[in-house]
């Protein structure tokens, strides 16, 4: 250890509230809490293979479709993990692939209707998760917070732009 080290004294009082306050953790218990909360709510709506993590491919879809690679650069991940997913996605029915007209040697990828079926639940899920969040925080101080998580992310998203969206 270096003599600086040695001098401190570990409190864990203030180390209990650096942890509290801390972005990463709470960014990562809002997400277990999301993820607990919609997962079994869409599954109650009829879409039981449905998993959370599948929307870091289905929120990325437009309208006009989208090709694998383009998508697996939008959700971050592997052209291969991307292409498994994918196919896994289609055997479920929420999604469909054509030819691109463009490179016969890739596909486009479109919601069908289920997948647009279960963002129409999601929107309602999230609705309620929503409400649950305002009638904690109140709406203004929601509204402020998403404003600007809004503002954070597309600031930070512009300055280093490795996977965004």
């Amino acid at each position: 250890m270096t003599p600086e080290i040695d001098k401190l004294i570990f409190d864990f009082d203030r180390f209990d509230e650096i942890r509290r306050r801390s972005l990463g953790r709470l960014s990562w218990r809002l997400k277990r809490y999301v993820h607990t909360f919609i997962e079994p709510r869409i599954q109650a709506r009829g879409f039981a293979d449905f998993k959370v993590s599948y929307l870091a491919l289905l929120a990325n879809i437009e309208e006009k479709g989208i090709t694998n690679n383009e998508l697996a650069k939008k959700a971050c991940v592997t052209k291969q993990m991307m292409s498994k997913t994918v196919s896994l996605l289609e055997q479920q029915g929420y999604i469909y692939l054509e030819k691109n007209a463009n490179d016969s040697r890739s596909s486009v990828i479109f919601l069908n209707e289920r997948g647009k079926a279960l963002f129409i639940a999601l929107h309602e899920c999230i609705s309620q998760m929503h409400e649950q969040f305002s009638a904690i925080l109140g709406q203004d101080r929601f509204e402020q917070l998403v404003d600007s998580w809004v503002i954070l992310m597309d600031t930070l998203d512009q300055e280093s732009p490795q996977c965004s969206e």
